[in-house]
């Protein structure tokens, strides 16, 4: 087929870097690359979260210091709400 006839060829996603990595067939895999040179299927484990206390910064606020405390405050409050219900009764 004539590529320079064909606008499909001419394509940036048609001329990106291909995967490199072999597929169970062993012929080459033919998704395109990311960065590190392996497809989204091949790319392999995950960097991770970042290290030392820039993780922290991400933080939501459910697990922080005071919602811990507020939560074990408001538990001890209602487990003493309920005793007081059963010595009611």
């Amino acid at each position: 087929m004539n590529s320079e006839g064909n606008p499909m060829q001419r394509l940036s996603m048609h001329l990106s870097p291909r995967c490199g990595a072999r597929t169970r067939s062993g012929t080459p895999c033919s998704s395109p690359a990311m960065p590190n040179g392996r497809c989204r299927m091949h790319g392999g484990s995950s960097p991770g979260a970042p290290k030392g206390q820039a993780n922290g910064m991400f933080k939501h606020g459910r697990f922080t210091n005071e919602a811990i405390a507020r939560r074990r405050n408001l538990n001890a409050w209602i487990s003493a709400m309920r005793r007081m219900a059963e010595e009611i009764t």
